[in-house]
This record gives structure tokens, sequence and C-alpha cells, in this order.
């Protein structure tokens, strides 16, 4: 898969939220629910991800972070019909697409943030 910019964020607003921009953050497994939800709170919406969303995210983020040389990775929603069970059946899976082309893409969406209106 080539990373295009392009098609991926075009037409899209780009926020990036810093700490000093969030309220809160509060996960919780609702009543009559099996699963986490994650509620981020900023201060001009509240953003609510399910359990396999979080799921994906945080397994990036320990891939990344105690990985001693991995410094990108990244995760595309694929449709799975064969799964685990309790499994959602979209879900945030890797794409081997190399490092330098995944940090290329973060930073060309990160130079769109910041020079955006």
């Amino acid at each position: 898969m080539i990373l295009d910019l392009g098609k991926l964020v075009k037409d899209k607003q780009i926020k990036v939220y810093r700490n000093e921009d969030l309220e809160a953050v509060i996960a919780a497994i609702p009543r009559g629910h099996y699963h986490i939800r994650l509620a981020i709170i900023t201060k001009d919406q509240v953003i609510v991800l399910h359990e396999a969303t979080i799921a994906g995210i945080v397994r990036a983020y320990i891939n990344i972070a105690a990985h001693p040389l991995k410094k990108a990775m990244a995760l595309f929603r694929k449709e799975l019909q064969v799964r685990k069970h309790g499994y959602a059946k979209h879900q945030l899976v890797e794409e081997e697409l190399g490092e330098d082309a995944i940090i290329s893409f973060m930073e060309e969406i990160l130079a769109k943030a910041y020079t955006s209106p």
C-alpha cells in the first residue's frame, strides 16, 4: 500500500490536541455493554472511541514506545470476516509500509495542520 496524503486526508480538517486542549478523559464500560468506551472531552467537542479503536491505538503506541528501534507504525481499517471471538468486525490492522514512509506521512499531516487556517 502506498500512503497517499491526498486520498486519506483530502477535505478533512486536521486538529492537533495537546494536554492543555483537553478538559477530561473518561473511560468506562457502560451498563449493558461488554466493552470499554473512552470519551475525550476537549474545549470544542467530545470524541467517543470504542474499545477496538482504543486497542489499536494502544497497540501502535506500545509497539513504538517499548521497542528499542521502532519509530513508526501504520494501522488501517480492515473488515475481518474471520476473527477471534468477541472481536469487532472492523479492526485497525498493521500495514508494513516502511518507517520512513510513515514518518514522512505524519510530517505532512502535521505541516498541513499547523499551516491550515
